[in-house]
């Protein structure tokens, strides 16, 4: 049947693969592994009959024919998109769906959800928990008023200097590099009354790709200490995995305190000491200018700047 369509995953297993310069990003995009997306190209090469990709040593290249087809397929991947956030818009219930990087969900927003539930019980809220957003022309680490429809997604909650070309920023959490540890660290054979006791500790590092990342180099000359080599120790590429080893008494973690609130409020962490280091980024609630749902979008603001709010009064801030 010539007039057969390719299967959707083979077609979108292309696209990545065209913006990305190895199929490891690709398959990053799509949470698939490399040789899925392999597969998935080789099957739709043979359904065509031709190639589209040059196999290099460095990685792949576009022949003619696939950079023939590129533009169209984009084209029509965009209107599958739009064609999806219309049908869900026609739903009887209202929609919110929010992005953000998955230690900022579990670690802030989800432990507080409950009350937005019971707050605004019209809205079925999604959370699109992701390390990163990939923007229509396959750049990553940024996001811009394209990026929304291009995932959607109709809120995000960035960890950035809250500059996103096309969209309104609202910074919600200013942040700071804090040392956290298990309470019962406090005491026993080293505690950990004074930044010189980490010697005797492991030092937990967050790996995390984001910018200004904190490190126990910068906060270990910041207190003054010499002596400690700050590259020992196990890494982590999320801060909810190094908040969680810290919590179980693994060893002294370096990361963000705003991703620490809740476990700060239950007891399950300490800060044992200063100093703690300002960072440039912050979290800012994040939506296109001209965003469909903006009566949705400015009760769900609302409803975080008040737990912001609770938050700071429980910490005493």
């Amino acid at each position: 049947m010539p007039d057969r369509l390719p299967p959707l995953k083979a077609l979108r297993a292309f696209d990545a693969a065209a913006r990305h310069p190895n199929l490891r990003l690709a398959a990053e995009e799509l949470h698939v592994t490399p040789a899925a997306i392999s597969q998935h190209i080789k099957s739709l090469e043979d359904m065509l009959g031709v190639m589209l990709f040059k196999r290099l040593p460095r990685g792949l290249e576009l022949t003619e024919a696939g950079k023939a087809g590129l533009p169209k397929l984009r084209e029509g991947l965009a209107c599958l998109r739009e064609s999806v956030l219309r049908m869900r818009a026609e739903n009887n219930r209202e929609t919110l769906t929010v992005w953000m990087a998955p230690s900022f969900a579990a670690k802030w927003l989800v432990p507080r959800l409950h009350r937005f539930i019971v707050t605004y019980p019209e809205i079925d809220i999604r959370i699109a928990a992701n390390a990163q957003l990939i923007t229509s022309d396959g750049s990553r680490n940024r996001i811009d008023a394209d990026s929304f429809q291009f995932n959607m997604i109709d809120v995000a909650i960035t960890f950035s200097r809250g500059q996103h070309p096309g969209c309104r920023s609202v910074k919600l959490l200013s942040t700071h590099a804090v040392p956290l540890c298990s309470p019962k660290l406090l005491d026993g054979e080293h505690p950990l009354n004074h930044p010189e006791a980490l010697c005797h500790h492991t030092l937990l590092h967050d790996d995390t790709d984001y910018g200004d990342r904190p490190g126990w180099a910068n906060w270990l000359s910041q207190a003054g200490v010499k002596g400690i080599d700050p590259r020992r120790g196990p890494r982590f590429n999320h801060s909810a995995l190094v908040l969680e080893a810290a919590a179980d008494q693994q060893g002294v973690a370096l990361t963000v305190d705003a991703l620490a609130t809740a476990d700060l409020a239950s007891g399950r962490l300490v800060i044992p000491f200063g100093p703690k280091l300002p960072l440039s980024h912050s979290y800012y609630m994040v939506y296109p200018r001209d965003a469909e749902y903006p009566e949705r979008i400015a009760r769900f603001l609302n409803w975080l700047q008040h737990e912001v709010m609770l938050a700071d009064a429980q910490s005493g801030a």
